[in-house]
């Protein structure tokens, strides 16, 4: 049981990182004018692709200073979520499964 949270954490973890590189891919192409936004699905699977990726994208931007039109809060996201997931998650499961502090300890 245990087992199968910690995967499904890793995957979710993994499916949001993605989420966030479409997100950013999304932007640039309707920034181009590649996408239009006029067409009903791609601006379903932009609202949608906001909609997920905002809330945490949102406080990172207002904490990062000002580049100008570049944002670099993905870049931020990323970063903690692939420290998450491949450091301090295997390392939590290990502490959780044999019982112990030592694997907790960088």
């Amino acid at each position: 049981m245990l087992t199968a949270l910690f995967q499904l954490l890793y995957f979710v973890i993994g499916l949001f990182k993605w989420a966030i590189i479409l997100q950013v891919v999304y932007s640039w192409l309707t920034a181009f004018g590649v996408l239009d936004t006029r067409n009903r699905i791609v601006w379903m699977i932009g609202d949608f692709l906001y909609r997920v990726t905002e809330p945490v994208l949102r406080p990172v931007r207002n904490w990062l200073p000002s580049f100008g039109n570049i944002d670099l809060s993905p870049v931020v996201v990323i970063v903690v979520l692939w420290v998450l997931q491949d450091t301090l998650l295997p390392r939590i499961y290990t502490a959780i499964v044999f019982g112990e502090w030592k694997p907790l300890l960088f």
